[in-house]
């Protein structure tokens, strides 16, 4: 029996009551009094409405450890970067590890894998493979639909696979980063329900018009609260909160249970952000998760006040599992799984030969709390006939390398990362997940992909004499460590590269692995070489 404030979010009230527990479900809930400042209060736990689990470089347990010290009690989990890599098998060991604890990850058919026809991936996904894991009871929507045009120009393997979210009356859920106008009403009626992608308050109205759910994006890279958030006081009933991409470090400081104290630091009414926190996914996906009525699963959070959220406890089926920043669920090893293939380089791979009449490149300028790049154009640097990195104009060479067979590596070069020494490299890599680098020397790229390539997945630092690897062995995404040791030590690498390196980003790891996302204007690097994500089509790097 739990004696507080039972805030219900259906008739909007907070009163006294007794909740009683028994089998894993609310058997009875009895109302005793009026509000009672002095009792903590009981609520419906937060759920996260689009993550990729592989995005904190955990397990499903490991990322269950950590979420449910924050109140989160579910995952709307997209499984894509694993699928990319290993396909099926990628997306049912995501499946398989999240059963081991009782969270409530609701996963997705990825809708795109791979992304594009101009990047390598490990792994492709049919329509026939859609359907299959859209038949799955824990398969409970269609994952994001990232090729809008091939749903705007009836690419047939696309809709066929939207069909099939019809047919198991399953949500599909979108991804169309810009899309405005009549190219976003169409894609919209092609069956798209959500859209976490909007970074415009402009943008988002016009999408919910169409009768799309926004979700509000807050992860360790891109982050869209501000320019969003005006929307909740408008249409409570269809905004949801997000992380997309939250990496280990980020989860330990908090989940979901920051954008509601924030959103409540904003003046936004307290029953609209809790029905975007808790109440909205649940209803969208069908979660099955408790909400605080009789008969409903155990799953419930119990907080300090509703000023503060401070967590007290996290409950899922009747069992606590997180209690005063403590987290309950087991500290469990998972099996590894990975596919990588490809051998150790020589710097000379690196090399970038200077067009003859060349004078300018094009450059890809990263940005700050964006996925979204801009596409430049500045006077290279030239050394015995190659483009060289200049970190004094801040223009530094960038590599992304197949891992899935030998090839030559593909270069470039962006702006925005302000290393000054050194190199930094990563095999998270949205979303084929080849390795990418970036760097102000051959030799010192070249040090930090071997050793990427040694490892058999991880990200790597070089530079200032020293060399820091951390190592994810399952699929080159996760690791099956302590989450918390193994946020510690991304923590320590982050911190190198802004240190040492002097790297200006907030997040540089978790911005680089968004340079080769092809899907994402304006430009970027594939395996393959330099993509206009505006064409959507390569293009030269040298201007003649």
């Amino acid at each position: 029996m739990i004696n507080a404030n039972l805030v219900n979010l259906f008739n909007k009230t907070i009163q006294q009551a007794d909740i009683l527990i028994e089998e894993k479900r609310i058997k009875k809930i009895s109302v005793t009094g009026k509000e009672n400042p002095a009792l903590p209060y009981i609520l419906p736990g937060f759920v996260d409405a689009h993550v990729h689990v592989e995005s904190s470089m955990l397990t499903p347990v490991q990322f269950a450890r950590l979420a449910v010290v924050h109140g989160t009690v579910a995952t709307v989990s997209d499984p894509h970067e694993i699928a990319n890599v290993m396909g099926v098998q990628g997306v049912e060991y995501m499946i398989e590890d999240g059963k081991r604890v009782p969270f409530k990850f609701c996963f997705g058919a990825p809708s795109c894998v791979p992304a594009t026809i101009f990047e390598t991936a490990g792994a492709t996904i049919t329509p026939d493979d859609v359907r299959d894991l859209l038949a799955k009871e824990e398969i409970g929507y269609l994952a994001e639909v990232m090729n809008f045009p091939g749903v705007l120009n009836a690419d047939p393997d696309m809709i066929a696979k939207i069909n099939w979210a019809k047919h198991f009356n399953k949500p599909a859920d979108g991804h169309a980063p810009g899309l405005r106008g009549e190219a976003a009403k169409n894609y919209a009626a092609a069956g798209m329900t959500t859209d976490h992608e909007c970074f415009t308050y402009e943008e988002a109205k016009e999408k919910i018009a169409y009768g799309v759910k926004i979700l509000i994006r807050e992860g360790s890279a891109a982050r869209n609260f501000d320019a969003l958030i005006p929307l909740l006081a408008e249409f409570p009933e269809q905004i949801m909160f997000c992380s997309d991409d939250k990496h280990p470090d980020f989860l330990v400081e908090g989940h979901i249970n920051l954008l509601v104290k924030r959103a409540l630091e904003n003046g936004n009414d307290i029953w609209n952000v809790l029905h975007a926190a808790c109440l909205n996914p649940v209803l969208h996906y069908k979660l099955p998760v408790g909400l605080l009525k009789e008969y409903d699963p155990a799953d419930f959070i119990v907080v300090d006040n509703l000023t503060d959220f401070n967590i007290l406890q996290t409950w899922l089926d009747g069992e606590k599992v997180a209690e005063n920043n403590i987290s309950l669920l087991p500290d469990l090893r998972s099996s590894h799984i990975n596919q990588f293939n490809c051998t150790i380089k020589k710097a000379s791979d690196f090399q970038c030969i200077a067009e003859e009449n060349a004078s300018q490149i094009k450059i890809i300028e990263a940005l700050e709390g964006q996925l979204i790049t801009n596409g430049l154009t500045e006077e290279i640097s030239v050394q015995d006939g190659f483009i060289v990195s200049d970190p004094e104009r801040d223009i530094l060479k960038i590599s992304v390398i197949n891992r899935y067979k030998d090839t030559e590596p593909a270069i470039a070069f962006i702006r925005n990362f302000g290393i000054k020494k050194g190199a930094i490299a990563s095999t998270v890599a949205h979303d084929s997940h080849n390795i990418i680098a970036v760097g102000c020397d051959d030799d010192s790229i070249c040090e930090a992909v071997n050793m990427l390539i040694e490892s058999k997945g991880g990200i790597s630092a070089v530079g200032d004499g020293q060399k820091l690897l951390l190592e994810l062995p399952i699929a080159g995404l996760m690791s099956d460590d302590d989450g918390y040791k193994v946020a510690n030590a991304y923590t320590e690498m982050d911190q190198f590269v802004k240190s040492s390196l002097k790297s200006t980003l907030q997040s540089p790891y978790m911005t680089l692995s968004f340079m080769a996302l092809l899907v994402i204007p304006a430009l970027k690097l594939s395996d393959k070489g330099l993509f206009d994500g505006e064409k959507f089509e390569f293009v030269p790097l040298s201007i003649l």
